[in-house]
């Protein structure tokens, strides 16, 4: 069957236009050239080989979507940040993952000092319990934020440097390993460098696998906290009760315990904490409603270290408090 002049082009024009469409790799990126060129001189690794693993990816649309700030950002509301967390199917599978992994548990809170419930509430906030990792290639993730997002480049690259090494010290194919849009990997979704140099062999199977042994994500979890500064057996957060509208300054002074209670107190701030005690204030603000206030010690500032959001540390704390309940 003889095709006309017309069909011919146009088969022609439909290929050039899919070759056009297909996105360029890595690869010919002279910015991934020179960070490859860079991974052999530092770390000893083959430039040519890292490059055929970029030229395996591509910027990732869905990526730069997820990482960018809105562009009309919803107000901050605690309303209705809360119930993400703090539900019956986390507070419930919670309590079944203490049960499932009590020993382990309990060895963690041995070693680092860190309460049982705390990890299990880390764990299922991140990402319920293990079930929702992430399905992104890590790799191809971390690409495309250090060499497409200029905002947090710096960051994302020493995130992919780590992230190669720790593929390399593991004996895994960086390609394999998938995680969350922004690189963070496993059970307890470390970014590659907190993994590095917080993650610990708990199961004693002679490597570090967050992604596949609870294990080793309880162990890692409590051992970062741990670092951080965790004050075992001290408190995380207390209610408080505000007289009009705080000053300014004390909101501004940031989540780092640096106020007296007793100097809160002559401002019309009240709790059941010591004077002496070292506490921010925290404002969890709701649009249309009455702003929830609460004091941080030393250990909320710590949850803080896994995640810089007040929002985020008082869900870990509440649903923890909930989960501990339960076990009763």
């Amino acid at each position: 069957m003889k095709l006309t002049l017309g069909a011919l082009l146009l088969a022609c024009l439909t290929g050039l236009s899919h070759a056009a469409a297909k996105p360029q790799s890595f690869a010919d990126n002279p910015a991934t050239i020179e960070f490859a060129r860079e991974m052999e001189q530092r770390h000893g690794f083959n430039a040519d080989e890292l490059l055929d693993k970029f030229a395996q990816t591509s910027s990732n649309a869905k990526v730069l979507q997820l990482i960018k700030p809105p562009a009309s950002p919803q107000q901050r509301s605690w309303e209705r940040y809360r119930p993400r967390f703090l539900n019956d199917r986390r507070i419930d599978g919670g309590v079944r993952f203490w049960q499932d992994n009590r020993t382990v548990l309990a060895r963690a809170r041995a070693m680092y000092g860190v309460p049982e419930e705390i990890i299990v509430a880390i764990i299922g906030v991140e990402t319920e319990y293990g079930r929702n990792t992430g399905g992104f290639r890590v790799l191809e993730a971390l690409a495309t934020l250090a060499f497409d997002y200029p905002r947090r480049a710096d960051f994302f690259r020493t995130e992919l440097e780590q992230f190669l090494l720790l593929a390399r010290e593991n004996n895994m194919d960086p390609l394999s390993i998938k995680g969350s849009f922004a690189g963070a990997i496993g059970i307890p979704q470390f970014m590659p460098g907190s993994q590095r140099r917080y993650a610990v062999d708990f199961d004693g199977d002679q490597r570090v696998d967050l992604s596949g042994s609870f294990d080793d994500a309880v162990g890692s979890v409590g051992r970062f906290l741990e670092q951080h500064g965790w004050q075992a057996g001290q408190p995380i957060a207390i209610a408080a009760r505000v007289q009009g509208e705080p000053a300014r300054e004390l909101i501004e002074a940031g989540i780092r315990p640096t106020l007296k209670v007793g100097e809160l107190a002559a401002q019309g701030i009240s709790s059941r904490a010591g004077n002496e005690d070292n506490v921010a204030l925290i404002d969890l603000v709701s649009p249309g409603r009455e702003t929830e206030y609460w004091l941080g010690y030393e250990n909320f500032y710590v949850i803080t270290r896994y995640n810089r959001s007040s929002f985020y540390a008082m869900s870990v704390f509440q649903l923890a408090e909930e989960i501990r309940q339960r076990m009763r």
